[in-house]
């Protein structure tokens, strides 16, 4: 099969950038893993804050219908306009998606971009002029005694079980991580009638946004800072947990162990940018703490070291939803743009708007961490 622009990842960044490059006339397919498209999306019962530009008061389930439904439409009407006529795109691409499909390696034949995909246990060749990876990222683990219980689970994993499929993990979860997504998880927890009994937080304050951290508090959850998760309790599945408090250098205390009574342990404790296939693919590759460990060194245009792959979302460093929908639009728009080889008014006023949303988007109270690694990103050196 042969299209012009391969998306790897259906998520946010992966929708966005289809939308922008379909829209300059690309043909765009997207492979996703996922029997539904939309990624962390279509686990977030929660609403968006912030501007109304950037989904203000919309909730993540119902962004991830729009930016899908946009796909399968012949306008994009949320991609600037030009103001101009002269240099626009000819026709409005097209956009096919492949779900249960896992893209498994990127390879070079005859001065060509080739992908395998796995699609229904058939191995299919892919022939593309343009690869834009969005696989998103991949839950932290802690060690601790008798981590691989039954009743231990990544806070994505509970928030599907609980938001997209309505099963419930347990009656008493004690959530390990007090960032945005063990507040937001916590909070649909106990809306969905499961109780929490507590979050365990390593650090000295809650790390979320004020937003979060009121709601859950207002529910009288308890939070421990300055604490961490000793063992899980239990034979064959969770029966406790034992927490213990941690000093300034992050050492246990003696004699503060706590036993829990719960039934699931939550890890929310951050994310790692998913970059095998990226590495795989031969792109240079960087560390830099702030975007989540390695990333795949890519300038502002989202293009990686290897000019026919780009980036966007959570694999280019983790950061907020709509920092990966801007992303995206971005490669979306760049890819576009490569592959025509020529010079569109549509797609230079798309990338210059979306950057400047995305700069302003990083100079508000959200951005600041990603803004910082995103420099050290552009100014370091490759491996």
């Amino acid at each position: 099969m042969k299209t012009d622009v391969l998306v790897i990842g259906g998520g946010p960044a992966g929708l966005s950038a289809a939308l922008a490059a379909k829209k300059l006339g690309a043909k765009v397919l997207i492979v996703d893993e996922n029997p539904k498209p939309g990624g962390q999306l279509i686990k977030q019962t929660h609403k968006f804050f912030g501007s109304k530009k950037h989904w203000c008061g919309v909730r993540g389930i119902d962004i991830a219908s729009l930016l899908l439904n946009l796909v399968n439409e012949h306008t994009r009407p949320d991609i600037p306009t030009p103001s101009r006529s002269q240099g626009r795109a000819k026709q409005v691409g097209k956009a096919e998606i492949w779900l249960n499909a896992s893209a498994v390696g990127i390879y070079n034949e005859n001065n060509k971009k080739v992908v395998g995909v796995v699609k229904d246990e058939e191995f299919i060749r892919v022939e593309t002029r343009g690869i834009i990876v969005s696989a998103g990222a991949q839950e932290n683990m802690l060690n601790f005694e008798n981590n691989d219980l039954p009743g231990v689970y990544g806070a994505g994993a509970v928030q599907t079980l609980v938001n997209v499929y309505g099963v419930p993990p347990g009656e008493k979860v004690l959530m390990i991580g007090s960032g945005n997504i063990g507040l937001i998880v916590s909070y649909q927890l106990m809306q969905a009638g499961i109780q929490v009994v507590g979050i365990v937080e390593a650090m000295p304050k809650i790390g979320g946004y004020l937003v979060h951290s009121a709601k859950v508090r207002r529910l009288g959850i308890p939070i421990w800072t300055s604490h961490t998760i000793k063992e899980a309790l239990g034979t064959n599945e969770v029966k406790g947990a034992v927490i213990a408090e941690l000093d300034s250098k992050w050492n246990e205390i003696p004699g503060t162990d706590k036993k829990i009574d719960c039934d699931v342990l939550c890890l929310a404790v951050g994310l790692t940018p998913s970059t095998e296939l990226l590495q795989q693919a031969g792109c240079k590759m960087q560390y830099i703490s702030e975007l989540g460990g390695y990333v795949a060194w890519h300038n502002e245009y989202m293009q990686t070291s290897i000019p026919e792959i780009y980036v966007a979302g959570d694999i280019s460093g983790v950061e907020e939803a709509v920092a990966a929908i801007l992303e995206g639009r971005i490669a979306g728009a760049s890819c576009a743009k490569e592959i025509t080889g020529t010079k569109l008014f549509d797609a230079e006023e798309i990338i210059h708007q979306t950057l400047q949303e995305l700069a302003e988007f990083r100079n508000g109270p959200f951005g600041e961490k990603a803004s910082i690694g995103k420099k050290k990103l552009l100014n370091g050196s490759l491996l």
